[in-house]
């Protein structure tokens, strides 16, 4: 991890967004992209549950962004987010970048162009800290749990399959 590099645009403008909510943690870069959970878990040395992906869907209804900050180590049921907010459709590249104004990868759960429902798995409050993605596939960000809630709003809900190894029994 290395947070002294310059940061990439979009993550300047997370590291920024984080400086002026009170947030005391820095942006760092990965050495290697963190597109994918055990990607970033490799690079920051903790476990793939850690991870707190965002998983974006779009909302049949009104072309809406449904933004699911879940367990690295999960993967989401779509039914139980339709369940939540109505039935969903795929999130092509276009429509995440429109929305949140952050590629696929780089997602991170705030600081989005336009407004999102945002759901956040219920197995990452068993950790004493997470990490996020902060705007760009090599950049991330450490808080815990409840800042997470603070900053984003966000409900907490099941949104794991039911056969995923680390899903938590209800």
């Amino acid at each position: 991890m290395d947070s002294a590099n310059k940061l990439p645009d979009s993550a300047q403008r997370v590291a920024d967004l984080l400086e002026k909510i009170g947030h005391g943690k820095p942006v760092v870069l990965l050495p290697a992209s963190g597109r994918t959970s055990a990607e970033a878990a490799a690079g920051l040395a903790c476990s793939v549950a850690e991870i707190a992906k965002s998983i974006v869907f779009r909302r049949l209804e009104d072309d809406a962004a449904v933004i699911v900050v879940a367990s690295g180590a999960h993967r989401v049921d779509e039914r139980k987010v339709a369940a939540l907010v109505g039935p969903l459709g795929k999130a092509d590249a276009r429509s995440v970048r429109e929305h949140t104004g952050y590629a696929i990868g780089g997602v991170c759960p705030i600081g989005h162009v336009k407004d999102t429902t945002l759901l956040v798995d219920q197995d990452l409050l068993r950790f004493d800290s997470i990490w996020a993605a902060a705007g760009h596939p090599h950049a991330v960000f450490k808080l815990s749990p409840q800042e997470l809630l603070a900053m984003t709003g966000g409900r907490v809900v099941d949104v794991a399959l039911s056969d995923s190894p680390h899903a938590t029994a209800v």
